[in-house]
């Protein structure tokens, strides 16, 4: 007989939850303390939550015999990264009520609040489901926000895409009515609510879900501003005669890693088929049921589609995915990516709209001296007529704007101090996760920290004529490389407070990951490694060699050609 293989501590609480139930309705009724339930923590994260402490207090707090102060993040779906000025006023308005006053667009274009009180969750959820958002599969393991490119001006196929995203996002979410039952006393301002009337089941997903979190972006070439080889799933639009014919579909991509644990490794994805765009949303469906029948359940540190494929060889996936599907996908078709950021300023689309793109520094909506970008989108909010955009970038975009309305905009940003962009280039392509305060997985800042540290950088820049040359930098507080550092042609990866790996040698089209440099620099080693890097790439560059490439070229670093080969 053979051994029954020893699941993870997760898998057991969602065997037991009652599809993603579990305790949480008496959880959040304990008036003894802020936390959840031990496993509602877990359970929480499918409904699109964390729980968290403000670390910054921890210690005060732990003096004065104090509990943590524990709050939620919540996380909430934008599918595509599309919002209606109402949805973005409600969000606005919910975080001032029950967060900490601030927005954070994250880099799966999603919104997150910080500092929710677990007595106002319900409200709070309550609150966005109200403007027709929802947090279910926010987080978990299950599909996340399904990301598209979501910039309208830079392809015709660009709104059938987006259905795309919207078809594979709505037919991945999960079916339970338990998100429902707990947060809306059962009713939705949806039109329907999965498993109205009927029992519970996850036709899809099964009683235990994935073996852990699974996400899929979309992108429209040439633009890979959603990182499509960072996911599980990347899907390449493939245009024809400005019609949308299908996708280049990618799978196995991940940024996670574990500190002295060679084992694990961010991975691209690799590329397997073309599929007809009518296919797409049953190859999405049939990947994911292949991971939810070969993922490790064992160790969720090698439950990642990434680590399914490299155990058992594309080969192999491939062939399963063929009789799954019941035909083979097609040839890989041509296409080609130029970069992964975003192009900042007004833009007119071929249907005569004008889009505004405007940067936000690590996705952060909020009022500083002098700077009062959270009050200018919500005052714009009050009479734009188009759409919220959210980009992978952390960044927004003002899209579908009236002709007759692009003074007033400018006129608003202008006198709450806000530029639509940086002349710096290594700050347009900044990206940060949290970390610090809030991330219990953070060993050092990032989001706080991040433009501290380019200020310091961006003299030595200047002193090189460097300061409008796009570099993509990205920093985060810990390996689960949430904003995608080694894609960065510098990451950041902290490793103690204060203290950091640095990686370099990344593709500017997020097709190639960095290498590791050098390890544990403060901030004054990573400004002495950094500077005579920047003055060598200023005099020895080739014309139109991005700072990635040039790493490898003068030997710094050796490229990185497969997650297996990562730590080498």
């Amino acid at each position: 007989m053979a051994d029954t293989p020893k699941l993870s501590e997760v898998e057991h609480v969602k065997q037991a939850s009652n599809y993603l139930r579990g305790t949480l309705a008496e959880s959040l009724v304990n008036p003894i303390t802020g936390a959840l339930y031990p496993d509602d923590t877990h359970l929480i994260k499918f409904h699109g939550s964390y729980q968290q402490t403000d670390r910054d207090l921890d210690s005060e707090r732990k003096r004065q015999k104090l509990e943590p102060l524990y709050s939620l993040m919540i996380r909430v779906r934008v599918p595509g990264g599309i919002a209606t000025p109402a949805q973005w006023t409600r969000m606005d308005e919910l975080a001032d009520h029950y967060g900490n006053g601030t927005l954070k667009l994250t880099t799966r274009q999603a919104f997150q609040l910080h500092g929710v009180l677990k007595r106002n969750l319900k409200k709070t959820i309550q609150g966005f489901n109200d403007a027709l958002l929802d947090s279910i599969a926010g987080c978990g393991d299950v599909n996340r926000n399904v990301m598209c490119n979501p910039n309208p001006h830079e392809s015709q196929v660009h709104a059938a895409v987006y259905e795309v995203s919207k078809q594979i996002s709505t037919h991945l979410t999960p079916r339970t009515s338990a998100y429902w039952e707990l947060w809306l006393n059962g009713e939705s301002k949806f039109s329907s609510v999965p498993n109205e009337g009927e029992e519970d089941a996850e036709p899809i997903y099964g009683r235990t879900y994935l073996p852990r979190k699974f996400k899929i972006a979309l992108a429209i070439p040439p633009q890979n501003d959603t990182d499509i080889f960072a996911n599980d799933l990347g899907l390449i639009a493939i245009e024809e005669k400005g019609q949308l014919v299908g996708f280049n579909v990618a799978v196995g991509g991940g940024m996670g890693m574990t500190f002295g644990m060679p084992e694990t490794y961010p991975r691209l994805a690799s590329l397997i088929g073309f599929v007809p765009a009518d296919k797409v949303v049953d190859v999405c469906e049939k990947i994911v049921t292949i991971q939810r029948d070969w993922g490790n359940r064992e160790n969720r540190k090698f439950s990642r589609l990434k680590y399914t494929l490299d155990r058992v060889g594309l080969d192999v996936f491939k062939t399963e995915l063929d009789q799954r599907l019941g035909f083979a996908l097609e040839p890989v078709r041509a296409y080609q990516f130029k970069s992964s950021g975003d192009a900042f300023g007004w833009s007119q689309s071929p249907d005569g709209a004008h889009h505004l793109t405007l940067f936000v520094e690590g996705g952060r909506v909020a009022d500083r001296p002098g700077h009062q970008l959270k009050t200018a989108l919500r005052e714009i909010a009050a009479f734009h007529r188009g759409d919220f955009r959210l980009t992978g970038n952390q960044n927004l975009v003002l899209a579908n704007v009236a002709p007759e309305d692009r003074l007033t905009i400018e006129t608003i940003l202008a006198q709450h101090g806000v530029a639509v962009a940086t002349s710096s280039g290594l700050r347009r392509g900044a990206l940060a996760c949290v970390a610090l305060n809030t991330c219990s997985l953070a060993f050092a800042e990032a989001e706080r920290y991040i433009p501290q540290l380019i200020d310091r950088l961006e003299p030595i820049l200047a002193s090189h004529n460097l300061t409008h040359d796009d570099i993509l930098i990205r920093m985060t507080g810990c390996p689960n490389g949430c904003a995608r550092p080694y894609l960065g042609e510098i990451g950041l990866v902290g490793r103690a407070v204060g203290r950091y790996n640095l990686y370099l040698g990344a593709a500017f089209n997020g097709e190639r990951m960095n290498k590791l440099y050098k390890e544990m620099l403060d901030e004054d080693g990573i400004v002495a490694e950094l500077t005579p890097l920047f003055a060598d790439y200023a005099q020895n560059r080739q014309p139109q060699e991005h700072f990635g490439d040039f790493m490898i070229r003068r030997g710094y670093v050796q490229a990185t050609t497969s997650g297996l080969n990562f730590h080498e």
